[in-house]
């Protein structure tokens, strides 16, 4: 079984903190489930940082006390070797694809997510992929179709550009594209009849009132902007006469922004009672799930690829009415698990010219980009207050859409299994890259990151090579090197027993770098580095060769 070294920086794994984003919720997820789906195998942390693998270590033990750890550095090609995939939770496999050239292009596979496809940095990272050194058993997982189509739509128009840019037709070797959505942990969306009349009993919900629940950021720009939510209830309420509070769970970007929801809200919907929960308080997030009896969340912003929350309402039995948008398209079945309402957006042409022009003059902020771009998607009013309607005055069609929402949460987006599909695709990379036949030799190292005495190499009068001569220098050995190690040279101290060799030997009499590596059984590469620092110090003078070194 493939045990894949997993790239790790809390701030892609960590729930706990003032500002909460998806990716966050999403690799929390991913990590809970590889602690679960490990099958007995120790977990492996990628990262150059000791305190991040000792982080990892926390998290991992917080879920299961008796899981075993690893931790591979970036430079130790040998282990990545033994895991065979590197996973990293987001696109950018540029970097990590460059590194491998160092231990061979088939050394290992790298396995990207894609999480926003819209940050100019996400944008970079995926036409990246194409002139990067990707193998053809790298994997970019994309959640949702949509974030499959602006992948490759966005690789598409790089490879025009390439083109363009070389004049000739290029064919880049891709990643693979799998589909796979984002998974929820079913058990954290169990509730009891207990749980429910409890969690309802701390919003003050009165019997006879329908709580309809929103979840996420409470930003207009980022997720889902209010004003079609709180229209719909009103015209909801006015229809029935059915009392009706919204809750809304998650976290303001700013003061300001809460004044803003608040204020709006008061007289956009006013026959809706308003409920404003902090999402920062996990305790309480979690229980506005029970508490409520429908869930809505109308995103219409291209920041998101999947969207988790409506999984998350079907893994707590709630209908769901959702936008038809992006990831929601391939989650919530519409008259199945709840419904989704018709959107409409500008199409391409020359409408978004201007917008991605200002954002890329960053004559516009991101935040107002999206800004920008989510106030031109609209709704159907007249689908979302017919479906509402129906949702708030049928407590049996909201228990048989909540019902259906539920199996299918378990059965197609729980954790287990999508982590059971990540294990299928790893196995899959693992044997393309076994059954790969080398068509010629690839670069040793990425251009971008050449030896750098090869790139400098014009610098100095002389080389130091394995035929430069060594005598000892004009000043003191073993006490003149120990005080400067403790000061200027601190970061480059020569190990003491290799030291005493290495003067002993230029003792004895002149020699040359190849003879002082063969006497240390060490190589000739990192010999040369000790004797260029060991000359710097001035306990070694060099001179070149005697004579040409044979051809």
């Amino acid at each position: 079984m493939t045990t894949p070294a997993i790239l790790f920086e809390p701030d892609g794994y960590v729930v706990t903190g003032p500002k909460i984003l998806g990716r966050q919720s999403a690799g929390h997820g991913f990590l809970r489930a590889a602690v679960q789906g490990r099958a007995g195998q120790p977990l492996w942390a990628y990262t150059a940082r000791r305190r991040s693998a000792e982080i990892f270590g926390e998290m991992v033990r917080q879920i299961d006390p008796t899981a075993q750890i690893g931790w591979v550095q970036p430079q130790r090609f040998d282990q990545m070797r033994e895991r065979g995939v590197l996973y990293t939770p987001g696109p950018g496999l540029d970097d990590a694809a460059r590194l491998r050239l160092r231990a061979g292009i088939d050394a290992y596979a790298v396995c990207g997510l894609t999480h926003t496809v819209a940050s100019s940095r996400a944008m970079a990272e995926i036409t990246a992929l194409l002139t990067a050194p990707i193998a053809p058993w790298d994997a970019l997982v994309c959640t949702s179709r949509v974030a499959r189509d602006t992948v490759d739509s966005l690789l598409a128009e790089q490879a025009d550009y390439l083109a363009w840019r070389l004049k000739t037709p290029i064919t880049p070797v891709l990643p693979m594209l799998p589909v796979i959505p984002l998974g929820v942990h079913s058990e954290d969306f169990a509730f009891t009849p207990r749980d429910r009349i409890d969690a309802r009993r701390a919003l003050a919900l009165a019997d006879d009132e329908v709580a309809v629940l929103f979840c996420g950021r409470l930003a207009p720009a980022s997720k889902a902007h209010p004003y079609a939510m709180w229209r719909g209830l009103q015209a909801v309420a006015e229809r029935t006469g059915r009392k009706i509070a919204f809750v809304q769970a998650g976290q303001f970007s700013n003061p300001e922004t809460e004044a803003v929801y608040r204020q709006s809200a008061a007289w956009i919907c006013p026959d809706v009672r308003q409920v404003f929960v902090d999402g920062q308080d996990s305790a309480v997030y979690r229980s506005v799930w029970g508490a409520a009896d429908i869930f809505l969340s109308l995103a219409d912003s291209v920041q998101e690829t999947f969207g988790l929350t409506p999984v998350e309402a079907m893994a707590a039995g709630l209908p769901a009415v959702v936008s038809d948008w992006d990831g929601y398209k391939d989650t919530v079945r519409d008259g199945l698990d709840g419904f989704r309402i018709p959107t409409w957006s500008p199409g391409p042409g020359e409408a978004g010219a201007e917008m991605a022009r200002d954002y890329e003059t960053a004559a516009t902020t991101y935040d107002f980009y999206m800004s920008r771009l989510s106030t031109t998607v609209s709704v159907d009013l007249q689908v979302l207050t017919d479906r509402l309607s129906e949702l708030v005055t049928n407590p049996d069609l909201r228990r048989r859409l909540g019902e259906s929402g539920q199996r299918r949460a378990r059965e197609v987006f729980d954790w287990r299994g999508i982590y059971g599909q990540y294990k299928a695709l790893w196995a899959e990379q693992t044997a393309l890259r076994q059954a790969h036949v080398p068509d010629g030799p690839a670069p040793m190292a990425s251009p971008g990151r050449p030896d750098p005495f090869a790139s400098f190499a014009t610098y100095p009068t002389h080389h130091i090579t394995p035929a430069t001569r060594v005598a000892p220098g004009p000043d003191p050995g073993l006490g003149w090197h120990d005080r400067l190690a403790s000061g200027l040279f601190g970061l480059w101290r020569t190990p003491q027993a290799l030291l005493a060799a290495i003067l002993a030997q230029v003792d004895q009499g002149e020699t040359d770098v190849g003879d002082l590596a063969r006497a240390a059984g060490c190589e000739p590469s990192l010999m040369i580095v000790i004797v260029g620092r060991l000359a710097k110090m001035g306990l070694l003078a060099l001179s070149p060769p005697t004579s040409p070194p044979a051809a």
